[in-house]
C-alpha cells in the first residue's frame, strides 16, 4: 500500500463528495433532482376550459393549460410524456406535452368525447364518444394522433379502462346500463356485461382479475370478474338515484383498496377489495366529488370537487383529507402520474445571440437566432423536453 499517497486520495475523495453534495443541494433548491420523476396531477376543469397541473410534492398548482370546450376525462401516457384531455363540447382531444405543459396536438372528429384510457404500451388511446346518436369508441394512434378505428358499443358510453395486459377495454354505457368489452387486438366487442344501473366509471385491479364499476343511478359498486365477464359482487357505498350515487372509482397500485366518490353525500368510500366491504368513509366537504386518482406510490388519493372548485388530497394510510388544492372552475376528471424530470447540465433559457453554430460565448445556438445560456435546472411544471417534443 502506498501510504504516502493516502492523504492525497482522501483529499480527492472528500472533494468529490463535497461536489456531489453541492450539486444535489443546488438541485433541491431549484425543486428537482436530475434523472428522477416527480408526481403530478392533471385536473380537467370543465367550466374554465383548462387543465390545472398540481405538483403532488407541494400540493400547489404549477401550471394552467388552456384546452378545448368542457374538458371531462384525462389520461397520461405510461411514459408520462403526454396527457390526453377529452373536450366534450368542442368534439376534440387536446394532447398536452407534460414537459412544457402546452397543447402540441388536437385530435378532431370526435363526438362528445368523455372518457379515455391509454394502452399499457402507450400506442393507443381509447376514447368514449358519449353522443347518443353515435355511441362508439374511437381508437387514437398516439404516434400520429389520428383516429385509426371506431368501435360501436352501448348507449352513451361514459368511461373506459384497459386491462393491465392491454388485451381488453371495458366501456361503461350509461343509458343502456351495461359494459362493453372490447378486444383491443381486433377492436370488436366480445362481451357485454348487463344488469348495471347507470354505470359511470370503471377501474380494473392491477392483476386484471376484476373491474369495479360505479353505478351512479344507485347506491352501489358492481364487481365484474373479467375471466367470466359476470357481476360477482355488489358493494353498497351510499348515494341515490338520478346520477347522485357513486361516480368515480380508482384502485390503489397494490390492488388492496378501491376509492369511490359519492356525489350526493360528498364522501369517498374506501372498499377493501379482498372482502368487498366498505372499511372507511372520508368526507371531502360539500363540493360534489366526481373524479378520483391515486398517486403511483399509493400514498394519496386526489379527488375533484366540482362545485367547490378544488381538489381534496386523501392520505390513504389514515384515510383523512390532508390538503385542499384550489384549481379551475368545475374540476371533473383527474389523472396522476410520474413525470420524468429532465434536469440536465445543458438546460438553458433562450437569449438573443449572433452567429450560426455557436454564440459569442461559445454555447450552442438555435436556428431561430437565439442561443442557449446555461442556467441552474429548475422544475416549475414546465420542463425542458424539447427533444421529446420534436421526436414525437
Amino acid at each position: 500500500m502506498n501510504y504516502l499517497g493516502q492523504p492525497k486520495q482522501i483529499r480527492l475523495a472528500k472533494k468529490i463528495l463535497l461536489t456531489t453534495i453541492s450539486a444535489w443541494l443546488l438541485a433541491l433548491a431549484f425543486g428537482c433532482l436530475p434523472a428522477e420523476a416527480q408526481s403530478f396531477a392533471y385536473v380537467a376543469n370543465e367550466s374554465s376550459n383548462d387543465v390545472s397541473v398540481i405538483n403532488t410534492a407541494t400540493n400547489t398548482v404549477v401550471a394552467t393549460v388552456p384546452v378545448g370546450l368542457t374538458p371531462f376525462g384525462v389520461a397520461i401516457t405510461p411514459n408520462g410524456a403526454f396527457a390526453y384531455v377529452m373536450n366534450f363540447n368542442s368534439d376534440d382531444v387536446s394532447v398536452i406535452n407534460t414537459a412544457t405543459n402546452t397543447v402540441v396536438a388536437t385530435v378532431t372528429g370526435l363526438n362528445e368525447p368523455a372518457g379515455v384510457a391509454i394502452t399499457p404500451n402507450g400506442a393507443f388511446a381509447y376514447v368514449t364518444n358519449f353522443r347518443l346518436a353515435v355511441s362508439n369508441v374511437s381508437v387514437i394512434n398516439t404516434s400520429s394522433n389520428t383516429v385509426v378505428a371506431t368501435v360501436p358499443v352501448g348507449l352513451n358510453p361514459r368511461e373506459v379502462a384497459i386491462t393491465p395486459n392491454g388485451a381488453f377495454a371495458y366501456v361503461t354505457n350509461l343509458s343502456s346500463n351495461d359494459v362493453s368489452v372490447i378486444n383491443t387486438a381486433t377492436n370488436t366487442v366480445v362481451a357485454t356485461v348487463t344488469g348495471l344501473n347507470g354505470p359511470a366509471v370503471v377501474a380494473i385491479t392491477p392483476n386484471g382479475a376484476f373491474a369495479y364499476v360505479a353505478n351512479q343511478d344507485s347506491t352501489n359498486v358492481a364487481v365484474i370478474n373479467t375471466a367470466t365477464n359476470t357481476v360477482v359482487a355488489t358493494v353498497t357505498v351510499g348515494g341515490g338515484p338520478n346520477g347522485s350515487g357513486p361516480h368515480g372509482v380508482a384502485i390503489t397500485p397494490n390492488g388492496a383498496f378501491a376509492y369511490v366518490t359519492i356525489l350526493s353525500s360528498s364522501n369517498v368510500a374506501v372498499i377493501n377489495t379482498a372482502t368487498n366491504t366498505v372499511v372507511a368513509t372520508v368526507p371531502v366537504g360539500t363540493g360534489e366529488p366526481f373524479g378520483v386518482a391515486i398517486t403511483p406510490n399509493g400514498a394519496f388519493a386526489y379527488v375533484t370537487n366540482s362545485s367547490s372548485d378544488n381538489v381534496s388530497v386523501i392520505d390513504t394510510a389514515s384515510n383523512t383529507v390532508v390538503a385542499t388544492v384550489p384549481v379551475g372552475l368545475g374540476p371533473f376528471g383527474v389523472a396522476v402520474a410520474n413525470i420524468p424530470s429532465k434536469c440536465r447540465e445543458d438546460d438553458g433559457e433562450d437569449v438573443e445571440g449572433e452567429g450560426h453554430e455557436k454564440g459569442d460565448d461559445g454555447h450552442e445556438k438555435r436556428d431561430d437566432g437565439h442561443q442557449k445560456r446555461k442556467r441552474p435546472c429548475k422544475h416549475t411544471g414546465e420542463m425542458d423536453f424539447d427533444k421529446e417534443h420534436r421526436d414525437h
